[in-house]
């Protein structure tokens, strides 16, 4: 049974303070250039672009560059200014950027998958270039030589990629809304354990290394926090999009994360509070109740001679009851609903003015979001759009907890359910 979503009144709306025109498609994915003021953007018109700030104020691209194919995603290293392009013929580029961001250099190119990349990320510390594709295929590349290790291939298009240095686990979510963990070795791979929380496809993955908490984003429209170091096998659900899931950040030295929507919501949460799973949801014929018969159970409607009632779950017991007796609404933020949803009269009235307080804040970027990035050096939030829109903000979420005024680049021309419990077998992370 689906909830009822009121969104929540924003705190601060962006200012509009720059407009940067050139990129003629969807700009797939930017990248904020450390201790510049200047952006990185691959677009669908095949362009890549650095874009740096003048005297003038004004932003304007010191590289432009075509590619072969669409540009599809990228990866940039600051340390070495490394940076990997995938493309839409499955090839990924590499070059190194100058000093002054000036010049891009060809180093080597990728035959990686047989269709479009969909994710990269470069591993300095082992020098591997990983990457997935519309091919279904997880494939995993020496930068040094460029020679393939090895692969594997996927249940579903992948479009989530995260990877752990200490451990060598390797993090894939699909469209299916599977979430596959592999152990990388130089050559080969171990298949650890996949898990399913997801009602729809996955198409955001978060890593935080110090809490080992893996986040996933879908488009089901919720997110999903996964205990993976802790071993507690628990699952906690955050809901607070109104579309799907569609790019996830996360602020490790303040414990928050950002989420973005394909309805241009931006949902800071407060990852820093003791957090509850779900409940799972109960099965019975009757209302948990007042035991009035669900349609379904015809021999108790005979008996009773009642007419069958449709069946609700209480989002913080888990137990099945009537409409009736679950007329109310609350939010339950510890929980992860921000938004006000079902809960029985029971519940209702337990649940108390702190319990309401909510620990996620929301904001309107105005366009449809399709990456976040964030640079937390200096608390800024990066996001690109379908509308050819790059944005730049001051994201100042270390006290204040919502976004402060933003720098604009533009580029003109029943999901609700109960979270999953995770096994993950013996496996040590």
């Amino acid at each position: 049974m689906a909830a009822e979503i009121q969104p929540k009144p924003l705190t601060r709306k962006p200012i509009l303070l720059q407009r940067v025109e050139g990129s003629q498609e969807v700009v797939n994915m930017a990248v904020i250039v450390p201790k510049e003021e200047g952006v990185i953007s691959v677009s669908e018109d095949r362009t890549v672009r650095v874009w740096l700030k003048r005297d003038s104020g004004q932003y304007w691209p010191s590289i432009y560059h075509v590619m072969p194919s669409p540009c599809s995603c990228m990866s940039f290293n600051p340390e070495t200014r490394r940076l990997s392009i995938g493309l839409d013929n499955g090839t990924i580029s590499e070059f190194l950027l100058s000093e002054d961001y000036n010049k891009m250099t060809p180093v080597k190119n990728y035959q990686a998958h047989q269709s479009r990349v969909t994710m990269i990320l470069f591993v300095l510390e082992l020098e591997w270039v990983l990457s997935t594709g519309q091919d279904k295929q997880f494939a995993w590349h020496c930068s040094e030589s460029g020679q393939r290790l090895g692969g594997y291939r996927t249940s579903a298009v992948a479009s989530g990629l995260q990877f752990d240095v200490e451990t060598r686990h390797v993090f894939i979510g699909d469209h299916s809304g599977q979430v596959t963990i592999l152990k990388l070795e130089q050559e080969n791979c171990t298949l650890v354990t996949t898990f399913r929380g997801h009602t729809g496809g996955v198409t955001a993955l978060c890593w935080d290394p110090v809490q080992r908490v893996l986040f996933s984003g879908s488009s089901d429209h919720s997110v999903i926090m996964w205990d993976i170091g802790g071993r507690k096998g628990t699952a906690i659900e955050l809901q607070g999009h109104n579309d799907r899931v569609q790019a996830l950040s996360y602020a490790q030295h303040t414990r928050q994360l950002i989420s973005c929507g394909g309805d241009g919501g931006i949902v800071v949460w407060n990852m820093d509070v003791e957090r509850q799973e779900t409940p799972e949801w109960l099965d019975s014929d009757s209302c948990q109740k007042c035991d009035q018969p669900f349609f379904w159970n015809f021999k108790q409607m005979w008996d009773s001679k009642k007419i069958g009632l449709r069946q609700h779950h209480c989002r913080k017991c888990g137990r099945a009851v009537c409409g009736k007796c679950s007329s109310k609404r609350s939010s339950i933020p510890l929980m992860g609903f921000e938004f006000e949803v079902r809960v029985c009269d029971s519940c209702h009235e337990a649940i108390t003015d702190e319990e309401r307080a909510p620990t996620a804040t929301f904001h309107d970027s105005k366009h449809n979001i399709v990456h976040v990035h964030f640079d937390a050096t200096r608390g800024w939030l990066l996001t690109s759009g379908t509308d050819k829109v790059i944005k730049v903000g001051c994201c100042l979420i270390l006290e204040a907890f919502h976004l402060w005024p933003c720098v604009n680049i533009q580029e003109p021309q029943d999901h609700m359910r109960s979270a999953p419990k995770l096994t993950l077998g013996n496996e040590h992370f």
